[in-house]
């Protein structure tokens, strides 16, 4: 049968399984929003295309589906850039639909032109120019199996205008099944050899980043470090993918990991690595990370592997088959370990804990921001889905709610985007209607997208802002202070909107505190409205997080709470 552009368009969007669009219209799409009116797609409608691809990208996390979103042309399309990025950074699965000129005008600078395809090629995993209806079908579904397959990412499709209005034939038979699974098959010596050097090892750690997630191997993955008593460590990414209440959780290694975290990967004899990158944050100085430990790092993405960290065995494979391989091997072989030896390495970094944890200075008289995190957690009893904005306020969240489910935190990790929370949350909230959401905020990097507050209102939403109000771009103040004899140029926010009027004005319930005894009454009264609520707690206004590890310094070199140094 014969179809225009835009009805294939949301033809394949129906076999994909795409339940939830968002977007912003516009001149170059209005052929497609007109089909959209006639369909039964969910379309949420944003107050700025970054919003859309954020909130795609929470949707996308909170759901572990392909997130989708759709926008005109031209300045539309460039407003996505920010959270392309932000997706492609941490390998979120996603799908952008621009708008774009008649292919006819394409190249003479027409109304609302852009070369997006060659705009987003560094910050996506490919992206399409569609230049014939013919392609179009095909080309939707090529971009559905890039999104979400071996390593995931953003893939842009830009529709010309005519291209869309233009019909051919569809054929309206399910594609068939392509290969998902892109990565190579080990051979069985290598997961032998990674069991050999594990079962050799005196102080092992297992550290796992965003993969685990994004791979659907979290069960396994549990298993795996159980079975052979492994500590466990994780990149900010990798939140939720080990459950954080286990005895073998070590919490975030890095430039703001925990001591005993960073402490247990200097003084490990192996390291194994599963699903992270190794990015600086996580290895600071590279000469002393892991320094005296032979390293095993498991990657779908092959170009990951070694592209920071030298390793001694590398296996290319997705995480869930490679542990869910490693695990019946070990059943099967009655696999054992030297008890006495792994307990001895437990118990030392049990006295890690116990010498440096985190910690705070509790105070009657003014709120500290981790103790609205910790008030938090035993308030939701860690049920909660949390998305965070960039700065303190996601380092705070990261180490002090305690994450024992995948997709349950959601945060901008690689490009660090402020502005990302909110957005996120709102496409959570549309993934999971039945769960309880929460931003926890900054009021530096809320106000990048506050826009969206609306959008919440609108679709009644019901996500909640916990912002941990402090008057400054804190986590550029606390650089200030630390290194620059706190010449605070540029980050005091104290001119600010008044967040509680601002929260009613877009029809949110609004509410305020600066007394640390109110701040649980506060949270009970925001989670139990069944409204959009923003809460702005005044808390400590120069409050830094801790540990923290300078920049050039190995992580063993520590500023701790209260800023003395370990080495």
């Amino acid at each position: 049968m014969k179809l225009k552009g835009t009805q294939i368009l949301f033809k394949v969007l129906e076999q994909e399984k795409v339940d939830t669009i968002f977007g912003y219209p516009g001149g170059a799409v209005l052929d497609i929003y007109d089909e959209l009116y006639k369909t039964r797609l969910r379309h949420i409608l944003v107050r700025h295309e970054q919003g859309a691809v954020h909130a795609a990208d929470g949707y996308a996390r909170a759901s572990g589906q392909v997130g989708v979103c759709l926008v005109t042309s031209g300045p539309g399309a460039t407003n996505t850039v920010t959270g392309i990025a932000t997706a492609n950074m941490d390998s979120i699965p996603m799908v952008v639909f621009t708008g774009q000129v008649s292919t006819a005008l394409i190249g003479n600078d027409a109304f609302q032109e852009c070369d997006i395809t060659g705009i987003t090629r560094p910050c996506t995993k490919h992206n399409f120019l569609v230049r014939n209806i013919e392609d179009l079908t095909e080309t939707i579904r090529k971009a559905f199996w890039i999104a979400r397959s071996g390593r995931p990412g953003p893939v842009l499709v830009d529709l010309p205008k005519n291209v869309m209005a233009a019909e051919t034939e569809f054929n309206p038979e399910p594609p068939k099944r392509r290969k998902m699974d892109v990565a190579y098959e080990p051979v069985p010596e290598t997961y032998e050899e990674i069991l050999r050097m594990i079962q050799e090892a005196e102080r092992p750690v297992l550290m796992i980043g965003g993969g685990i997630i994004l791979g659907g191997a979290s069960s396994e993955l549990t298993a795996f470090a159980r079975k052979l008593r492994l500590p466990v460590t994780g990149t900010l990414m990798g939140l939720g993918a080990f459950p954080g209440t286990d005895p073998l959780w070590l919490g975030m290694v890095g430039m703001h990991g925990t001591y005993y975290a960073n402490m247990a990967v200097c003084n490990t004899d192996l390291l194994i690595i599963i699903g992270a990158r190794c990015d600086d944050r996580v290895t600071s100085k590279i000469d002393c990370f892991a320094s005296g430990a032979k390293i095993i790092h498991v990657d779908v993405d092959e170009s990951s592997i070694e592209k920071n960290v030298a390793v001694d065995l590398a296996l290319v494979s997705d995480a869930k088959r490679a542990l869910g391989h490693m695990n019946r091997m070990i059943e099967d072989r009655h696999f054992e370990i030297n008890t006495r030896k792994r307990e001895d390495w437990l118990n030392r970094i049990t006295d890690w804990k116990h010498q440096e944890p985190l910690m705070y200075e509790q105070d009657d008289r003014i709120i500290k921001p981790q103790y609205v995190i910790e008030k938090l957690y035993e308030l939701t009893k860690g049920e909660a889905i949390i998305t965070t904005e960039v700065g303190q306020n996601q380092m705070w969240a990261a180490q002090f709610y305690h994450f024992d489910r995948p997709h349950t935190f959601i945060s901008s990790g690689g490009l660090g985007t402020m502005g990302y929370g909110l957005p996120a949350a709102i496409g959570a909230q549309c993934a999971l209607p039945d769960k309880l959401v929460v931003d926890i905020a900054g009021d530096g990097s809320i106000q990048m997208n506050i826009q969206e507050m609306a959008t919440a209102v609108q679709y009644n939403l019901p996500v909640k802002v916990v912002l941990l109000n402090n008057g400054f771009l804190g986590m550029v103040r606390q650089w200030q202070e630390l290194f620059y004899e706190k010449r605070y140029s540029q980050t005091d926010m104290t001119y600010q909107p008044d967040f509680v009027k601002l929260a009613e004005a877009y029809g949110w319930v609004g509410l305020r505190t600066d007394s640390p005894a109110e701040v649980a009454d506060m949270l009970k009264q925001g989670m139990n409205t069944p409204r959009p609520v923003l809460m702005d707690f005044r808390v400590d206004r120069e409050e830094g997080v801790y540990p923290m590890v300078r920049p050039g310094a190995g992580i063993s070199e520590m500023t701790l709470f209260p800023r003395k140094k370990c080495v």
